[in-house]
């Protein structure tokens, strides 16, 4: 009795204030978006880098700053999210490895140096040296936009967010923004292939991506009543079906549509109006996801 009285004294509070209804609001979609754009970009020139070389390392610093930056974006809008800030430091000193969160924030920071190490190569002009982080840095990339995935997963009564899905859609965010944000940055440096081959890659995610919410909409509900009542709030005159179909036409199937008149007209105006609206249309997506299933009373 002692020694439990004493552990109890010993206890550290993390979490001392009320839950609110919604526990993560936008916050966490720009968290998510950030992130994806932070690990988007490396793995997207990881690609051209082996398929346009010449051209792809005109873009060796432009990219590792736009991930530098949006990866800080994401641990910002992490850190703000948090009821606790001044707290964080205790999940790299009290580290809980069976926690998404620490797993999480440990790869973060590890990727964060590896971008910081990679402007720096960029910066000295030492591309061989660069290159060989780039790959360390690109593996990297994969758990760091699936980590989301596993705090989502770990919510086990919030039915709608499982592992499998919610890892699959993660990295195809992860390719749609980087793709997007690439033909962005192109300009002068990508040529005309180079260009429409991150237009396939922008089109495929943004197909597979809708195929999987669409599977989730329609088959879901058949799965778990959970799953039936949270999917309610954008069916019908749910509070938000006009923004989830908002999000999908915006984030998917606009961009297909406007990435096939590329093609078919030659035009670089309209892929990048494409990529414009996948980025837009990819918080909204997130934003939807992340809401409703919060949304589902517990009891």
């Amino acid at each position: 009795m002692a020694h439990e009285i004493l552990a109890a004294t010993n206890a550290v509070v993390t979490l001392d204030v009320a839950i609110p209804g919604i526990v993560w609001p936008w916050l966490v979609t720009v968290n998510m978006w950030a992130k994806s754009i932070g690990t988007g970009v490396i793995l997207m020139l990881f690609m051209l880098l082996r398929m346009y070389p010449e051209q792809a390392g005109k873009l060796r610093m432009h990219t590792a700053i736009v991930a530098f930056v949006f990866i800080n974006i994401f641990l910002l809008f992490t850190l703000a999210d948090l009821h606790q800030p001044l707290r964080m430091w205790h999940i790299f000193v009290y580290s809980h490895w069976t926690s998404a969160i620490t797993v999480g924030a440990w790869m973060a920071t590890v990727f964060l140096g590896l971008l910081t190490l990679l402007i720096f190569f960029a910066y000295n002009k030492s591309y061989a040296t660069y290159d060989k982080v780039l790959l360390w840095t690109t593996i990297l990339a994969i758990p760091v936009t699936l980590y989301t995935a596993g705090l989502m997963a770990q919510c086990t009564a919030r039915e709608l967010w499982q592992m499998p899905t919610e890892s699959a859609q993660m990295i195809l965010a992860a390719l749609l923004s980087g793709s997007a944000f690439m033909i962005l940055m192109g300009g002068n440096k990508l040529n005309e292939e180079a260009k429409n081959t991150l237009g396939v890659v922008l089109g495929l995610s943004a197909l597979m991506a809708f195929i999987i919410y669409m599977a989730e909409y329609i088959f879901g509900p058949m799965k778990a009543e959970e799953i039936a009542a949270v999917v309610e709030y954008i069916k019908d005159d749910g509070p938000y079906t006009v923004m989830f179909w908002l999000g999908q036409w915006i984030a998917y199937l606009l961009p297909m549509l406007f990435i096939l008149l590329s093609r078919a007209s030659k035009s670089e105006i309209i892929l990048k109006f494409a990529a414009i609206l996948a980025l837009v249309g990819l918080a909204i997506v997130k934003h939807v996801w992340l809401i409703i299933p919060q949304l589902l009373p517990m009891s």
